[in-house]
């Protein structure tokens, strides 16, 4: 069965994320040599996550990478109110975030124990699990290291050494302003929830309402993913604001500046997966 991790358990987990690279400045730079992509969610082109059960199945659509192919890739997946998979395992591991709804992702003998948005689990290759949701729109980020994302039956379950992880929103450990190296705005923080900061990892961010600045980064690999909220957003290849609501996407690599308002009613958070260190400006 997989666990719920306690608050005072996790901040041990993510002492490193004291390290975390955060500052606020007014000043912006662009580099002269950048990439950049952005799809914002109403953008979003969507299929099957097995095409095979039609629209039994739920639905998917890659925000990055191609989960058919021996690959890393980020997808959204969305689910019906009352879908309940049935035992199955995946021949790779998966992460997931809860954008919206309440999802429930466990063995097969555990009690419901239902995730709300923010939430974040993980899912390791060969484990039995099923997957439910319960809220009246369900959505989730899921990402994957390599490919291709397979469903398998039970019976070929294995051990891969890794072990499944539940994290209730409420547990996640959050680093405010005053505890994250050389931030100097107040209401920011950030947790990190895979990874370390010195290799490829994972984390999150949390832009307070009236936030009006900027992420910047110099990594080869910057993939953004809007967890919660509402932002009006613009960079040197976005030169007109566009509104970036839950589940829109913006990649970047090299030396670039996202450009960030949050003109919402409640807090920005933002899914963040690089190879670098980054500057909320």
């Amino acid at each position: 069965m997989k666990f719920t991790i306690k608050a005072t358990t996790l901040a041990l987990a993510l002492s490193s994320a004291v390290a975390l690279s955060i500052s606020f400045t007014s000043t912006t730079v662009f580099a002269a040599e950048t990439a950049s992509r952005v799809v914002a969610a109403d953008e979003i082109e969507w299929g099957y996550l097995n095409p095979l059960r039609g629209d039994k199945s739920p639905g998917a659509a890659d925000l990055w990478g191609d989960r058919t192919k021996d690959t890393a890739t980020g997808m959204l997946v969305r689910f019906n109110k009352g879908f309940e998979s049935p035992p199955h395992i995946h021949n790779i591991t998966y992460r997931g975030i809860v954008i919206e709804g309440a999802m429930h992702n466990d063995d097969p003998t555990a009690g419901k124990m239902w995730m709300p948005a923010g939430s974040f689990w993980t899912q390791p290759a060969g484990e039995d699990h099923t997957t439910a949701a319960n809220g009246s729109a369900n959505l989730i980020y899921l990402e994957i290291d390599s490919g291709p994302y397979l469903v398998q039956p039970s019976s070929e379950h294995f051990d891969n050494g890794e072990r499944p992880l539940n994290l209730h929103k409420d547990n996640i450990v959050w680093l405010n302003d005053s505890e994250l190296h050389d931030v100097s705005a107040p209401g920011v923080s950030s947790t990190y929830v895979w990874g370390s900061a010195a290799d490829m990892n994972g984390s999150m961010v949390k832009l307070p309402v009236g936030f009006n600045g900027s992420i910047s980064t110099d990594a080869s690999e910057f993939r953004a993913v809007v967890i919660a909220g509402e932002v009006k957003y613009q960079s040197e290849d976005v030169s007109s604001p566009i509104t970036l609501s839950a589940g829109s996407y913006v990649e970047s690599t090299g030396a670039f500046e996202h450009q960030i308002v949050n003109e919402g009613k409640g807090e920005e958070t933002i899914y963040i997966r690089t190879d670098s260190d980054y500057q909320v400006r």
